[in-house]
């Protein structure tokens, strides 16, 4: 089943055209269904957990037709993740308020995205990074070390399944006081033939450890103990080292 969502604002993120009607009777007739969305954005999904699978092709262009078809047949083996979190409702979503007409105040500040989620500790349907793939992954080995006040990160990756495929793992970060529990600090795509395995080195931005402070006009890093996550999605995190870091200052100009 296709499914279509050309416009959207926080009001309609269901799909239009009574859609969502339409995939909950395909599926209750037929369990194998398998629903691909072409939206701009997140929607909401209430039939998600009655289908067998489910792909977000986005707006794939002229070539789309193709491209689906080679991931739905397994001529290519997905490995997209999402870079925005969806929700389960629209309770889980942030509200502005309107306290006079033609004033709207936004008051989530920083915590945007996969951090208002973590912050209000809510479970979306679909988390940011989350994705899928025809073979699957195994992680370990995750260390964290700090040379000249910088950190840096490494983790081993292998391809646990039966077939080459890509894989999007993703390393977290974690502060005291900050705006959310977690930001994400780097991560790589790797290509693994069955059974492969690749140590994999990132280096974490100081920004992204860091809070920017209006008295100095910097980006200011408390000293302390520091959280190091390796997961395959915002919410789901496979590994947990801890870190003390120094304290930092660095303008706003400063550049990695």
């Amino acid at each position: 089943v296709f499914a279509n969502q050309w416009a959207g604002e926080a009001f309609d993120v269901s799909l239009s055209l009574k859609e969502d009607d339409l995939i909950a009777a395909v599926a209750s007739a037929n369990p194998k269904t398998v629903v691909v969305l072409q939206t701009g954005g997140p929607v909401l999904t209430p039939w998600a957990d009655k289908v067998a699978g489910l792909v977000e092709a986005w707006y794939p262009g002229t070539q789309g037709g193709q491209a689906i078809a080679n991931v739905l047949f397994g001529k290519v083996n997905p490995s997209g993740h999402l870079p925005a979190s969806f929700p389960r409702s629209l309770d889980q979503l942030p509200k502005p308020s309107t306290p006079n007409k033609g004033d709207t105040r936004y008051t989530e500040g920083a915590t945007v995205g996969y951090k208002w989620f973590d912050a209000k500790g809510d479970a979306p349907a679909f988390a940011f990074g989350h994705g899928l793939s025809y073979t699957s992954f195994g992680y370990s080995g995750l260390s964290a070390t700090v040379a000249k006040n910088a950190l840096t990160v490494s983790f081993t990756v292998r391809n646990t399944g039966k077939r080459r495929g890509m894989d999007v793992p993703q390393i977290y970060v974690s502060g005291a006081d900050w705006e959310a529990p977690k930001r994400l600090g780097g991560f790589k795509k790797v290509d693994l033939a069955p059974g492969g395995s690749t140590r994999v080195t990132l280096s974490i931005d100081p920004r992204l450890l860091s809070m920017f402070d209006d008295n100095t006009n910097a980006w200011k890093r408390a000293p302390g103990t520091y959280k190091v996550m390796l997961g395959t999605s915002s919410r789901d995190i496979v590994q947990t080292v801890s870190v003390k870091l120094d304290g930092q200052l660095n303008a706003v100009g400063w550049r990695p």
